[in-house]
This record gives structure tokens, C-alpha cells and sequence, in this order.
């Protein structure tokens, strides 16, 4: 975990910036000695909100299963993709 002040921030932001481009990590900002920020790159940040909408989607899918939604086989799943692929 990588924690810096704000006055870092404010001072030296190229460094700051090229410590999220090398650790890929999120930086942890912080005012007056408490947390205050979350700094990374946005690349992290996108990945990270796609990963945040996939797990979003299976638990909604999970929830439907359980709640007695009609689900379908693998095998199932398989033989539409392929009706698909070679309609394309």
C-alpha cells in the first residue's frame, strides 16, 4: 500500500504520477494525517470498474437462478453460439 500526503500531491505530482504509471497500484492520499483520496491510472480504474460490472452481472445471474429463473446446459449454450457463428 503506498501512502503519500497531499503536499506530495501538490509538490511533486510527476513523481507521484510515475509511481501509479510503475506500481500500477492505487496511491492512498492523505489531509492532515487521515485518508482523504485514491489516486491511480485509468486504465487501473477501468479495468477495474469492468471487473466491478462482470461480478455485478453474475450476481445478479446467481440470484435469478436461485429465485427459480429457467436456466439452460452448457451444451445448450454451445449449440446456440455455434447457430450464431454460422449464421455470421
Amino acid at each position: 500500500m503506498i501512502i503519500k500526503p497531499s503536499a506530495a500531491l501538490r509538490n511533486d505530482y510527476t513523481t507521484i504520477s510515475n509511481m501509479a504509471k510503475e506500481t500500477k497500484a492505487p496511491i492512498y492520499i492523505t489531509k492532515n494525517g487521515e485518508g482523504d483520496l485514491v489516486l491511480m491510472r485509468i486504465e487501473a480504474f477501468e479495468k477495474r470498474e469492468q471487473m466491478l460490472q462482470l461480478r455485478e452481472k453474475v450476481l445478479q445471474a446467481e440470484q435469478e437462478r436461485i429465485s427459480g429463473a429457467e436456466t439452460i446446459s452448457v451444451s445448450e449454450v454451445r449449440k446456440r453460439l455455434r447457430e450464431r457463428i454460422n449464421e455470421i
